[in-house]
């Protein structure tokens, strides 16, 4: 855990002395999502100084805490539940895995709004917990429908870690691969965490598959590509990642990114007006020099954002008054105009080739 940071320390922004609204952040600092936590604070910093600078929430000032989503879910949910019983914090936003979320919404229990902004396998329905990210069939089977009609790929393997969102992902493929012209010919499912990625690559090697489904966090996806370029297997099969983001691109390194494509709401290389102006502010606040835009880094953006804007519309942070006024909310972002359904963000979704260091925007899925 981190101590707070915000724009003017523990100052109101009235300037009437008034208690600031903390909000924990929680993102992974450590373990192979680690590699998306730099993005996700600075871009959720980003956030937190623009809506302080317009005004705040409520009238208050908004800082964040920082607390480490990389850690084993129980242990994150433990720290969550501690901040709250002190008082500490009013809201919960971050990018983590969905075995993290399961653990901290039950802990939660209502008592405070919770967004969530990765990318998940969908079925979320706990009161008070809002999602930003995207969805397996709006993203990856999208995706998978697009490759096998503009691509010609139709035979895919799977490849993921042991967890929830791959689990449940690959579940939602294979429920939708006839309708996508598409058939799963192997699903291999390896630790979190893994470094040796020997027997899946010879699995796939047997497995006759024109495409490889990466369904692998982090640094586990950086070692997975490295791996699998080495075994030549780049040249006949292309794979395609629901998190293939900027940082994973540059550690994978060009030579190791041979028909490579990604899905995702957001690239930073997308040629939207949106987009373009929130990659310039994000430059001028921060440095050429500072962790690149990614999906994930935005989906904090985005979760600040909405949960400014779901108590600007409910008049309080109260979990049933924000559920209450839930529905009307929409407003225009880095991803362009994205509005509430349920407790769901909708907004596009598109899918990226790799060139080089580079991930070139092709199509609107």
């Amino acid at each position: 855990m981190r101590a707070p940071v915000g724009q003017n320390s523990m100052r109101g922004t009235s300037g009437d002395g008034c208690e600031p609204l903390v909000i924990a952040l929680l993102i992974p600092m450590h373990g192979p999502a680690g590699i998306f936590g730099p993005s996700c604070e600075l871009c959720a910093r980003l956030a937190v100084e623009e809506i302080n600078s317009a005004g705040g929430v409520l009238g208050r000032e908004l800082q964040l805490l920082v607390v480490d989503g990389g850690a084993a879910p129980q242990r994150v949910a433990d720290e969550v539940d501690r901040l709250l019983r002190a008082g500490h914090i009013k809201a919960v936003v971050g990018w983590h895995t969905s075995a993290v979320r399961q653990a901290v919404a039950a802990r939660i229990a209502q008592r405070v709004p919770y967004i969530y902004t990765a990318l998940y396998e969908g079925g979320e329905v706990t009161p008070g917990v809002f999602m930003t990210g995207e969805t397996p069939e709006r993203q990856v089977v999208a995706a998978l429908r697009w490759m096998s009609q503009d691509a010609g790929v139709r035979r895919w393997s799977i490849v993921g870690d042991d967890y929830v969102w791959p689990r449940r992902t690959a579940a939602a493929v294979r429920g939708s691969a006839d309708a996508c012209g598409v058939e799963i010919r192997e699903e291999i499912f390896v630790r979190l965490g893994s470094t040796d990625f020997t027997p899946a690559l010879r699995q796939l090697e047997e497995s006759e598959c024109d495409g490889v489904l990466m369904l692998l966090l982090g640094d586990d996806g950086v070692k997975f590509n490295r791996q699998f370029s080495a075994a030549g297997l780049d040249g006949r099969c292309v794979r395609l990642s629901p998190l293939m983001d900027e940082n994973m691109l540059l550690a994978t390194g060009a030579s190791n990114t041979r028909r490579m494509y990604s899905t995702a709401g957001y690239f930073e290389a997308l040629p939207t007006s949106h987009s373009l102006e929130f990659s310039g502010r994000y430059a001028r606040r921060f440095g050429q020099q500072s962790p690149v835009l990614n999906s994930m880094g935005e989906s904090c953006y985005e979760g600040v954002r909405l949960l400014a804007e779901l108590a600007r519309g409910a008049g309080s942070l109260d979990v049933p008054r924000v559920c209450a006024a839930a529905s009307g909310v929409s407003y225009d972002g880095p991803r362009g105009e994205v509005r509430l359904r349920g407790r769901h963000l909708q907004q596009q979704v598109y899918l990226a080739q790799a060139s080089g260091l580079e991930l070139d925007v092709l199509a609107t899925l």
